[in-house]
């Protein structure tokens, strides 16, 4: 045996120690690593990182997304592409400001106290901390980035591109600046897209409060109407009442006037269509500075818009004497007064879903102001009209996300881009005599002038990364050789739940300024969910540290878990036993590697040996690995690494270890000429590795790298060539032959285990076949049987003399005894004879059913009745079998 170096146990820690380090240093990432393995004219295949915030340690979730991005490009590679997997991180601005701003909470300081520049020190100060700690998590996944094209969304590269988007968009007419309301974080004090609210039901109340006439008229004998709020604290904000034009019961009212509790504000009661005659008492308060549906009826009837709190959700001087309350205890005073002013009718709890910052996690106002919007609808419109074409349009994976994304775009709002933050890209426009009536605004990266004030806030987050595709790749520098080169991309991976913050933006900024769709195809996954199905979370606990797992079990583990664990759009549930599970199939993969190595010869070469000199099994192995290398590269092409990975596990665990590597021991151990059988171990643990590489590269390069050709050389797994399917392998035959080989082998070890009969247990086997050609293959293969079988004596023939006392078994083809006389109790053998016949009538009636289905037999292709024909008659076949031996044993 070769003296190999490999430990009896996989050991996840000495395989991956400085093995990416060394990938790193031969610059096995860049695309000129391609040449390695590529041809004249190499296909480029491009894929962006979807850069992930610099706000802390990645989650089981970048590791899934991030491990399915790897086994593209690394498959790729292998392939001949012209590779590039481009890698960066995003500023994310009120995120990372919001956790730095909390830091410094818990120092006593505010970002006011020390300045914009300051501040932005300390932001920076983290980016470059926790950008470090991506950077290492990264490596130790094993994922193969080119950091040479290492990009972040504020370099000064996308700031160019960031500001020409932003100029040429205002001077198309598609950005605008307008007072509106919008949705408003107090505590960072900025405004929200409305996909960056999440909705959560809070106990709050109903206040039914009373507004009074103002001259006397009566409603249902009443002075007053009754208004129901559940924000007591913008009643200072109100400018009018409104009712539906068509509400009979308020027709006589519309045109009086109300006063406003608390305040004493003459307000009119208008008709409006907005107001649902069947909700509370049809009647609402229109408050058009502190709520958008009462912003739009303000703007039908001209109506004042009144604020009445300030940027951090503090009373303002609009509210009287509750000035500089918090809002939530300005509500509280204010329904005290009203109570004790016995305008406070009732208070109903009420359960109300209501907005809040998907990063601060505060509830949201809406607030009225000015602000930077994106018109939308003709960028929308340009990518339907895009996704109608099929040469142009990005492919969603799995298909039904396109409706989601459909849906989305042809009810989208325009998109309030503008922060009030200090981290992030400084809008590009300019004031003079801001705020008076002579004010001027100019766009552009610099001022026209001394005189100009630069606008101080900053752009959304996602205004910036959906440039990325193009701005990453050197744009707007059309001439650049990555832009030319790389993009479109081919491949985006992402989770379902950013589709509208990035990839919708993405897309429409794609094909706005490069023509072209930003990438080919966008595959969806879910989320990582623990063991119950419930979302990760620090609130219940449940979050689990990727590092944490790739110390226990390594990253190629956790790779394989996180490749196989489901199918496009799907949720994950993580689990330790499912780490286990991978863990002992590596295990599997290495114990059965080591063996092989260990018999092969110095100079044992990895091809495939001259026919003439190919076993039974051997030419079974090549048609199972040929036939698994067109399944796991089909189903990669399809996204379908779910199914990729079992068809390697089938084949890795049962074919090659359990069967192949078993029936070779009979040669290795024996005093012929081994060279043929070593080189087909070789070959096939050679293409096995390859397969695996794009999954598992640490555990599968060193593996590798042991074999005998590769030994002592620097050679890296990464950059071979990935296998290929081969019509020349195809063996249906040997297949076939094989088949018939296992179903005897299995027969015998059934029965054996149900006589509870050991391998060392002396039995006689006796094997009935139907034709000469099987004898021929269990006479060729004696040795076979022999091994795995283990029989006294082995007769194999068309007719064979039964004894009365034995167990048996039915095959495609044959009938396996073995004589069991004084070894089994015949009644029990009776009982389970008519188990396996009911079984096999089972099969028979089905079948009988589906043929005499005339529309499947009319309809389904020649092939698949002729084979559903093929079926019946085998377990037809079987059950005769199987009548005819119980009748000879209750004969007996």
């Amino acid at each position: 045996m070769r003296d190999v170096n490999m430990s009896t146990k996989y050991d996840p820690t000495a395989v991956e120690a400085g093995r990416y380090q060394d990938w790193l240093d031969n610059k096995l990432f860049a695309p000129e690593a391609n040449k390695a393995i590529q041809g004249n004219e190499p296909e480029p295949y491009s894929v962006v990182i979807p850069p992930p915030n610099v706000t802390g340690k990645l989650h089981l979730g970048h590791a899934w997304d991030t491990t399915l991005q790897d086994m593209l490009i690394r498959q790729k590679r292998m392939q001949g592409f012209d590779t590039l997997w481009l890698p960066g991180m995003d500023h994310a601005g009120i995120a990372t400001q919001a956790k730095v701003e909390q830091r410094l909470r818990a120092e006593g300081i505010s970002r006011y106290d020390l300045g914009r520049e300051k501040f932005i020190e300390q932001v920076w100060d983290w980016k470059n901390e926790y950008a470090s700690t991506i950077k290492k998590q990264w490596g130790k996944m094993g994922l193969a980035l080119d950091y040479s094209r290492e990009r972040f969304t504020l370099d000064k590269g996308l700031n160019e591109a960031v500001n020409k988007v932003f100029i040429d968009l205002y001077n198309k007419g598609l950005i605008y600046r307008g007072e509106y309301i919008i949705n408003w974080d107090p505590q960072a004090r900025t405004a929200l897209s409305d996909i960056e609210v999440i909705y959560q039901d809070d106990e709050g109340a109903f206040y039914h409060v009373k507004y009074p006439f103002t001259d006397g008229t009566t409603l249902d004998g009443k002075d007053y109407i009754e208004i129901a709020t559940t924000r007591p604290e913008t009643i200072f904000g109100d400018v009018a009442v409104a009712v539906n034009p068509t509400d009979e019961r308020y027709k006589d009212i519309i045109g009086k006037t109300v006063k406003v509790p608390l305040v004493g504000r003459e307000i009119p009661i208008i008709a409006d269509e907005y107001v649902e005659k069947d909700f509370g008492t049809g009647m609402v308060k229109i408050t058009p500075a502190h709520d958008p549906n009462d912003f739009q009826v303000g703007n039908r009837h001209n109506l004042e818009r009144i604020n009445t709190m300030t940027e951090d959700a503090h009373m303002n001087a609009n509210a009287g004497k509750y000035e500089g309350l918090d809002r939530f205890e300005a509500r509280k005073a204010m329904v005290a007064d009203m109570e004790a002013a016995g305008d406070m009718l009732k208070i109903e709890p009420y359960t109300h879903s209501v907005g809040h910052s998907e990063r601060t996690g505060v509830a949201i106002e809406s607030r009225l102001s000015t602000q930077w919007f994106v018109k939308m609808e003709p960028l929308a419109k340009q990518i339907l009209a895009m996704q109608e074409n099929a040469d142009e349009k990005v492919n969603f994976v799995p298909g039904r996300f396109e409706d989601t994304f459909t849906r989305w775009m042809e009810n989208i709002r325009d998109w309030v881009i503008s922060r009030q933050l200090w981290w992030g890209h400084q809008i590009p426009a300019w004031y003079k005599n801001k705020g008076t009536d002579q004010e001027e605004i100019y766009v552009g990266e610099k001022a026209p002038g001394d005189d100009w004030e630069r606008d101080p806030d900053v752009l959304d987050t996602w205004f910036s990364s959906a440039l990325w595709p193009f701005s990453t790749m050197g744009w707007p520098n059309n001439l650049d050789e990555d832009f030319a080169r790389y993009y479109p991309t081919n491949t985006l991976v992402t989770g379902y739940d950013i589709i509208f913050f990035w990839v919708a933006r993405m897309m429409f900024q794609g094909k706005e300024f490069t023509g072209e769709r930003p990438f080919k195809n966008v595959l969806i996954h879910g989320l990582i969910r623990d063991g119950e199905g419930r979302k990760m979370s620090k609130s219940l606990g449940n979050g689990v540290d990727p590092m944490d797992v790739i110390e226990k079990y390594g990253a190629d583990a956790l790779r394989w878990f996180l490749a196989t664990g489901s199918t496009p759009g799907q949720d994950v549930r993580f689990t330790y036993e499912k780490m286990d599970a991978a863990w002992n199939f590596i295990n599997k993969i290495w114990n059965a590697s080591r063996y092989v190595i260990m018999n092969l010869e110095d100079d044992t070469v990895a091809r495939i040996p001259d026919e003439d000199k190919l076993s039974l099994a051997d030419k079974w192995i090549l048609d199972r690995l040929n036939k698994t290398v067109k399944e796991v590269t089909e189903n990669f092409d399809k996204f379908e690494f779910g199914e990729a990975g079992r068809d390697l596990y089938n084949f890795i665990w049962s074919d090659f270890a359990d069967w192949y590597i078993e029936m070779t021991k009979e040669s290795l151990n024996g005093d012929g000429d081994k060279t043929a059988v070593q080189e087909t171990l070789a070959y096939v643990l050679d293409q096995t590795l390859r397969l695996l590489q794009p999954i598992m590269p640490f555990m599968a390069e060193a593996i590798w790298q042991e074999m005998p050709e590769q030994a002592g050389k620097d050679a890296h797994l990464g950059i071979q060539a990935y296998p290929v399917y081969k019509k020349e392998l195809e063996n249906d035959e040997a297949a076939a032959s094989f088949k018939s080989l296992q179903d005897l082998i299995v027969a015998v070890r059934t029965i054996r285990a149900e006589a509870k009969a050991p391998m060392s247990k002396e039995i006689d086997v006796l094997i009935k076949v139907k034709d000469d050609h099987l004898v021929t293959i269990f006479n060729d293969n004696a040795d076979y049987i022999q091994r795995f079988v283990k029989p006294k004596s082995l007769t194999i023939a068309e007719d064979v003399d039964v004894p009365d006392l034995a167990m048996s078994q039915v095959i495609t083809g044959a009938e396996v005894y073995v004589p069991l006389a004084g070894l089994i109790d015949i009644d029990a053998e009776i009982e389970r004879l008519e188990g396996e016949l009911a079984k096999f009538d089972k099969e028979v009636k089905r079948g009988q059913g589906k043929l005499a289905n005339e529309k499947f037999v009319s309809s389904a292709p020649e092939a698949v009745v002729a084979k559903e024909k093929e079926k019946l008659a085998d377990w037809q076949e079987k059950a005769a079998a199987t009548k005819k031996r119980l009748d000879d044993l209750k004969k007996a």
